[in-house]
């Protein structure tokens, strides 16, 4: 585990000298990434030399029990116990700092909630769920874009699909997507019965064209006619895009959004994450398919979460969390829920390394 510390705060000093480097300091884009590493690395730098001093302190009250003097053995034992103890809550503090990151955790998103099961009252659930993410957002200082939206007839929506950016949005809404199933008594029914209703939600982290070695002469784009609701400018402008990759034929094609160069950039962060997906599979296919039963891969069939409004209850299937404050909760709230399943994650991945932490 030191050993892991001090290669990272060896990086981290090396980070460090390229920020008052002339070349680094004159290019923008660079500064920026290398700025943004050296950020994320001072946390672990910071604390390799608290544990280093830890350490050593350590073996001095070890050797400090030796003294002839009673008195200071006594003191030494006192100091000894104290660092030990504090030595084991640093070791699992460690620990989870050490755990590899999900290296698509610092993308910003796109996001897409749709209506299911349930007809109007699905459609105004979707709506909820959408002003529960932009709270959510807004209490994070995340920017949120609406791409497209289909009004649902009765309030809310049939489709929405929106971007948000901002400091690791993937990390905390990657959990969101899958089926999301609301219990309460709908505004259209007059008996005051309990309906069951569903929408489901499907997060995609949004991949650069540098994030992966696509090389341009490979892409067929094509251009055509968006078809269905979508306002005016449907069907009179060839604003939607389809991106086909020839060397694996995977195809990808938006029409969701307002302009051409809007469709071009969704279809393209589909297909660079479809590919990424297929190279990714054969490699990592068993991790792969551990972090999805925890997270949800957006099946819709998935129910990952009930909405109970009658008991003010939340309920996460995935980690069988519980919470009676669905109030707060889509209200912006989300914290809880999405603590706890990075906390399920984080103990799943530390299970599966096995030996992080020895060293």
């Amino acid at each position: 585990m030191l050993d892991q510390l001090a290669a990272i705060f060896h990086r981290f000093k090396n980070l460090e000298e390229q920020l008052s480097d002339p070349e680094v300091i004159t290019d923008a884009s660079k500064f920026t990434k290398v700025n943004k590493e050296y950020g994320k690395l001072r946390p672990i730098a910071d604390t390799y030399l608290e544990y280093k001093d830890l350490l050593d302190n350590l073996e001095s009250a070890e050797s400090m029990r030796k003294d002839p003097d009673p008195e200071m053995r006594e003191m030494a034992q006192m100091e000894f116990e104290e660092l030990r103890d504090r030595k084991e809550v640093m070791d699992e503090e460690i620990k989870v700092m050490l755990i590899p990151k999900d290296p698509e955790d610092e993308r910003d998103i796109i996001m897409e909630i749709r209506s299911g099961a349930g007809g109007d009252e699905a459609a105004i659930f979707a709506g909820d769920l959408y002003d529960m993410y932009k709270r959510y957002c807004e209490g994070k200082g995340w920017k949120l874009e609406v791409i497209d939206e289909n009004e649902g007839t009765a309030g809310g929506y049939s489709k929405l699909v929106f971007e948000v950016h901002g400091d690791d949005v993937y990390s905390h809404l990657k959990f969101e997507s899958g089926a999301h199933r609301v219990q309460r008594v709908p505004k259209t029914e007059s008996q005051g019965r309990v309906h069951t209703s569903a929408a489901t939600v499907a997060v995609l982290p949004k991949m650069e064209e540098e994030d992966i070695n696509i090389n341009k002469a490979d892409l067929k784009i094509d251009t055509f006619r968006a078809s269905g609701a979508g306002g005016q400018h449907v069907n009179k402008t060839e604003s939607a895009i389809r991106i086909t990759h020839l060397p694996t034929g995977i195809v990808s094609e938006s029409q969701d959004g307002r302009s051409q160069h809007k469709n071009k950039e969704i279809a393209m962060a589909q297909l660079y994450q479809r590919i990424k997906d297929a190279q990714d599979s054969a490699a990592q296919s068993e991790l792969s398919a551990a972090r999805k039963s925890l997270v949800g891969s957006g099946d819709r069939s998935e129910k990952i979460r009930t909405y109970n409004y009658p008991q003010n209850r939340v309920t996460d299937h995935r980690i069988n969390l519980t919470l009676h404050s669905l109030d707060k909760i889509v209200a912006g709230g989300l914290e809880p829920v999405i603590e706890g399943l990075q906390v399920a994650e984080n103990a799943t991945k530390l299970k599966e390394g096995g030996s992080v932490g020895e060293g």
